[in-house]
């Protein structure tokens, strides 16, 4: 039976659209070129890390964090950003006695700024840099299935992504729910992963609940 259920935060929870126009404005790039370079990269499988190099070769992403950080333009996101259906999922799951986790890609600022909006929400909130290890390493996974109290098999991992959290977490022994928004869970849809691997496919976190509870029917 599925007890637990841990968020991924961009493009799951965080609607990333304003984090990365702020960088197509610090590259002095147009933001539709910036959008359609990004697209682009992640099509071709490739790490979103290097739609930067595209445009400014040589691009260190953690010194220009600190760049714009000391220029009083730090990477920021706030409720604002949240999708809309973020609230409703999680309380709705919290009702229906889930523990709750969020846990991602993420710099000890962000990390910092979850914990603001959530920290009353949910029961664990880890990043990679908490933890020094990047999805799609196993030991992200390994670090998620030792933080929450029930065993990998009876967790949901819920992300955007097919590689970076679908598989990687299935590997780990975790249930896996794909959401459907963002630029790659857009692009990966109808893949073959995408379709037969995750344990659900939702278009709306509020759709989770009733998953989940279909789900541990069957599974007693």
């Amino acid at each position: 039976m599925i007890r637990a259920v841990v968020f991924d935060v961009g493009e799951c929870l965080v609607d990333e659209t304003r984090e990365y126009g702020t960088w197509a404005d610090w590259l002095n790039v147009p933001r539709h070129t910036f959008a359609a370079m990004f697209g682009a990269v992640i099509a071709q499988g490739c790490d979103y890390r290097e739609v930067f190099q595209e445009f400014q070769p040589g691009f260190d992403l953690y010194e220009e964090r600190e760049a714009r950080a000391a220029a009083g333009q730090p990477e920021h996101f706030d409720e604002s950003d949240l999708y809309p259906d973020v609230r409703p999922a999680l309380a709705q799951l919290r009702a229906d006695g889930l523990w709750l986790g969020i846990a991602g890609n993420q710099t000890v600022r962000a990390g910092g700024i979850l914990r603001e909006l959530f920290m009353a929400d949910v029961d664990l909130i880890g990043t990679s840099d908490d933890w020094g290890a990047s999805k799609p390493d196993p030991e992200f996974f390994v670090r998620v299935a030792d933080a929450v109290p029930f065993t990998p098999g009876e967790i949901l991992y819920v992300g955007d992504r097919v590689d970076n959290d679908i598989r990687p977490a299935i590997e780990a022994g975790m249930r896996t729910a794909l959401v459907h928004r963002g630029p790659w869970a857009t692009i990966q849809w109808n893949t073959a992963d995408a379709v037969t691997l995750p344990t659900m496919r939702v278009d709306n976190l509020t759709e989770l609940a009733e998953q989940i509870v279909k789900f541990n029917a069957q599974a007693r």
